[in-house]
């Protein structure tokens, strides 16, 4: 059974923020001659990590909502500058935008159920798509979109 991980988005303003800041670690990373992934150390491994490989996703709290997934290709083993093991959990590249969901504050990431999960935004475009996500939240909110 496949689950998911919810994480928070700490320091990221907007979808496109983290996706900035995303590819930005991938040149870095490709630059360095190590493979350009996206990549999220955490402290703790999940325990249910085949589920969470059996096409499980990050979802991403954003200004508390959550607004993307990224699927979770694999995970990966490693060590902190302390000597602590750490868990990486290497993402595929495209950031699949969501229907907005609020979410708690929290630390470190939760599992999340795929029926809690929220909708993929349609392939075709979701109306307003072109504007900025604060706008189309507000819109959203107004029952304009």
């Amino acid at each position: 059974m496949t689950v998911h991980l919810l994480k928070m988005s700490v320091g990221t303003e907007s979808v496109e923020g983290l996706a900035v800041w995303q590819d930005l670690r991938r040149r870095e990373k490709a630059k360095a001659g190590q493979e350009a992934v996206a990549i999220h150390w955490t402290r703790n491994r999940p325990r249910r990590g085949d589920e969470v490989l059996d096409g499980g996703s990050i979802y991403w709290v954003i200004k508390g909502r959550i607004r993307a997934r990224q699927r979770i290709i694999r995970l990966d083993e490693g060590v902190n500058e302390a000597g602590k093991r750490m868990c990486g959990l290497v993402l595929d590249d495209e950031l699949v935008r969501t229907e907005l969901k609020p979410s708690r504050p929290m630390q470190g990431w939760r599992y999340l159920d795929p029926d809690a999960a929220p909708a993929d935004l349609g392939g075709d475009g979701e109306a307003g798509q072109d504007l900025p996500e604060d706008m189309r939240e507000e819109l959203r909110a107004l029952g304009l979109l």
